[in-house]
């Protein structure tokens, strides 16, 4: 049943914000229907199509609680009416340019009216199912800062009457932008649990390439969605390799790529040619170059380090952030040495973002060990192992540590 939910929950919001107009009206039947269901159905079976049971009990409910405030049933109807005179004939299923209803509230939910980072987060918290958590850890925010960011949106959408309706041609580039970030922070968020037993969540990472190839499909002219597409890939085809049999991380530089999936690389590949070719390239073009180029050696050493970091310096030029820069040192390091990347790491400590970051204390530790520095290898495993929610990472962290204890007090 938990698939079922997880394929139908967007599904089910998407229809009912269009139906009612309202985002939390919507997203508290939805509940309540799932609640519904999780009592009937194993009793009675999961129905036949799951998704209209569900639909019609989130409607009745609706139904019974716009009946029970009139005052929310009245604000409800003036929403309407604004909307009809807005789109006064909102095209039907078939009719419609964008392919799933879920991708159609991606866009409206990455409406201008709302700030850039309130956009992502409300649209990850409702339409992709991440919990408030997940999305915090998604922006390296604090839950109760993250929280107020969604409670903000929703507002916002409130006050303004922004109405849910499919955005004409001519808005969607510049949509665009917001949308492939919540899409890429999904596929985030499945490529490294934020916390939970398992490293990966292969649904959520499988859910962000569907609805990128929905984007592809829609807008094949823009290499940038042909760069998240081929980034996403490159990445996921190393899945069946970055964990042991018995869900232990498996590091880059130890895993069998052997298990790699060929031909979603090839895919992927192909697609990093479109998105390099025809203009200035894009951020999600030169992070899908630089997964070619990992996916195209046949292991860490015979890498092309020096590519991998002349393309994070093009990347830092067109989306500068402290995690771009943590993953050009670490490029660097295996360039120039682990000294070199050591000290562009250090120049990176009072960036506030890193702070709850676990890969900077992690990578500064993994840097003080080759160096033989094992004291101070040590203190910053400690330090990355407090902030790791995903337990495989816990566990990882935990035997790096315990083998340099054991190396420092052999030295001493």
């Amino acid at each position: 049943m938990d698939a079922v939910f997880r394929e139908e929950r967007g599904r089910l919001l998407a229809a009912l914000v269009g139906r009612f107009g309202d985002l939390d009206l919507a997203e508290e039947v939805a509940s309540d229907a799932i609640e519904a269901a999780l009592v009937r159905w194993p009793v009675d079976g999961v129905p036949p199509r799951p998704g209209a049971w569900l639909m019609t009990t989130a409607r009745r409910k609706a139904v019974d609680r716009l009946r029970r405030d009139q005052v929310y049933a009245a604000r409800l109807a003036v929403l309407q009416v604004e909307a009809d005179r807005a789109d006064p004939a909102p095209p039907s299923d078939t009719d419609s340019d964008l392919p799933d209803e879920r991708l159609q509230l991606f866009f409206t939910c990455a409406h201008p009216a709302l700030a850039a980072e309130d956009r992502v987060a409300l649209t990850l918290r409702c339409l992709a199912g991440l919990t408030t958590h997940q999305v915090a850890r998604a922006f390296l925010v604090p839950h109760a800062t993250m929280a107020k960011r969604i409670v903000r949106a929703k507002k916002k959408i409130r006050e303004a009457r922004i109405p849910f309706r499919v955005p004409s041609a001519d808005e969607l580039p510049e949509r665009l932008p917001g949308v492939l970030q919540v899409v890429y922070s999904v596929f985030t968020e499945g490529y490294v649990a934020s916390s939970g037993p398992e490293l990966q969540r292969l649904d959520l990472a499988e859910e962000a390439i569907r609805l990128a190839r929905v984007l592809r499909r829609l807008l094949p002219a823009e290499r940038e969605v042909a760069g998240l597409l081929a980034q996403m890939l490159l990445i996921h085809a190393r899945r069946a390799a970055r964990t042991g049999p018995g869900g232990e991380v498996v590091l880059l530089d130890d895993q069998d790529r052997g298990r790699w999936d060929r031909p979603m690389i090839e895919e992927g590949r192909g697609l990093v040619l479109a998105a390099l070719t025809g203009g200035p390239p894009g951020q999600y073009g030169v992070q899908a170059a630089i997964a070619a180029l990992h996916d195209e050696a046949a292991d860490v050493a015979t890498t092309d380090w020096p590519q991998i970091v002349a393309l994070y310096d093009v990347l830092i030029a067109l989306a500068p952030s402290p995690v771009v820069a943590l993953n050009r040192a670490v490029a660097v390091a295996m360039r120039d040495g682990p000294e070199a990347g050591l000290a562009l790491l250090d120049e990176l400590s009072g960036e506030p973002l890193l702070r709850t970051y676990h890969p900077y204390p992690a990578a500064r530790a993994d840097l003080l060990r080759r160096l033989g520095r094992f004291s101070e290898a040590a203190a910053a495993y400690r330090e990355a192992l407090a902030l790791a929610g995903a337990e495989p990472e816990q566990v990882h962290l935990r035997r790096r540590l315990d083998a340099v204890e054991m190396s420092d007090a052999a030295d001493s």
